[in-house]
């Protein structure tokens, strides 16, 4: 039996889908009968719904108090997360807040006065308003933490469960995440009630395109060239992956004057150069945004053709993340490493477990093609 049929007619009437998502047959189910849930399933594959419908259904929006929080570590998250929850409360007497670093906090605290339903905020500016006594943590009845491997790792921890903490009694928590730890597994257990796990996998979705993974063999010092030659390529929509925000920062001067058709996006950036650069981005303005994972969580971005690993991540989770943005909604894709001596033994270790072996490209004539090129030796008199 499809959820669908446990939804009110309201929501039921919205859902314009053509099918269901497997993390949300799972996830919505548990979270009607009021279970708590720790879910795992790959980026862009319908966890904002499979929590976001059961909040609607059991909220009561005549009801003058702040009954949701949904947490995520970044900003452009929260305001994605809040696009979709006012598409879905259209209509309604159901009203969403966003709470995020970076805006204005005291327009925040006028919004907080008339006791929005939902509230959907970042870590640092959910604490700023919980301890200057805005934000009431007691008549919450739920509570989400989306890329919650993030939420709870070390730097967020204690913050996260102090929210918990102060939430009613009975609270109902969820963690989803495209990647969850056995650590995280663990202190996401202790904060709540008996959770249930689900964990769904790439190969269990439906309509998925094919996505191969290649990697060319390329000098640490070169690798911002091969950048903006790629940015160059007609047709080529690319995100790009660096490990840190110096190097980050490095690239972004060279790029930019060399006029590529480049943007990027990282921690240090202010809210309207974010915007800016995420538009100049979907509108194919640039063809490569280029980013630091913190920077890039939860971005949702259609119709990409490329992830590009500038730099081997540090983990086997961080590549397969980065890697799963591509390759949806039954288009394929490809996941290209620009690989450096030096990182070889890594990209070997990473991609070991692929369905198919990782297939060597080389930069030739203005394209990427598969193969290595063979050096001509000029041959001496």
């Amino acid at each position: 039996m499809s959820f669908l049929t446990l939804l009110n007619e309201d929501l039921q009437k919205k859902w314009t889908f053509e099918h269901t998502m497997p993390i949300q047959d799972e996830m919505i189910p548990a979270l009607l009968e009021g279970k708590d849930v720790v879910a795992e399933s790959p980026t862009g594959t319908g966890k904002t719904l499979a929590y976001l419908l059961p909040i609607l259904q059991t909220v009561d929006g005549s009801k003058k108090a702040t009954q949701a929080l949904i947490i995520a570590p970044s900003q452009e998250l929260c305001m994605q997360i809040v696009e979709v929850t006012r598409a879905w409360v259209a209509g309604t007497n159901i009203t969403v807040v966003p709470l995020i670093g970076g805006a204005n906090p005291q327009r925040q605290i006028d919004k907080l006065k008339k006791k929005p339903t939902i509230v959907v905020g970042t870590p640092g500016r959910l604490n700023e308003l919980v301890k200057a006594k805005k934000l009431k943590l007691h008549e919450l009845t739920k509570i989400v933490l989306d890329e919650g491997d993030q939420l709870l790792s070390r730097d967020y921890r204690v913050l996260v469960k102090s929210f918990i903490d102060g939430a009613s009694h009975g609270r109902q928590v969820a963690v989803v995440s495209a990647t969850i730890t056995e650590e995280i597994e663990l202190v996401a257990a202790r904060m709540m009630n008996e959770p249930v796990r689900f964990k769904v996998s790439l190969d269990e979705m439906p309509n998925q395109g094919k996505v191969t993974h290649s990697f060319m063999k390329i000098e640490e010092r070169n690798k911002t060239e091969m950048l903006r030659k790629l940015s160059n390529v007609e047709g080529l929509r690319g995100l790009a992956f660096v490990n840190n925000l110096d190097q980050l920062l490095m690239k972004e001067t060279k790029l930019s004057y060399r006029a590529a058709p480049i943007v990027v996006l990282h921690s240090e950036m202010k809210k309207e150069e974010r915007k800016k650069a995420l538009d100049s981005f979907r509108k194919g303005e640039a063809r490569v945004l280029i980013a630091t994972d913190v920077a890039a969580r939860g971005l949702d971005i259609e119709g990409l053709t490329h992830v590009i690993h500038v730099d081997v991540p540090h983990t086997m989770e961080q590549y397969l993340h980065r890697s799963g943005r591509t390759g949806r909604a039954g288009a394929d894709g490809e996941v290209l490493t620009l690989l450096a001596h030096h990182e070889e033994h890594t990209y070997r270790k990473w991609t070991r477990e692929l369905p198919s072996k990782p297939v060597e490209k080389t930069w030739t004539a203005g394209k990427l093609i598969e193969g290595t090129t063979k050096p001509t030796v000029k041959r001496g008199k």
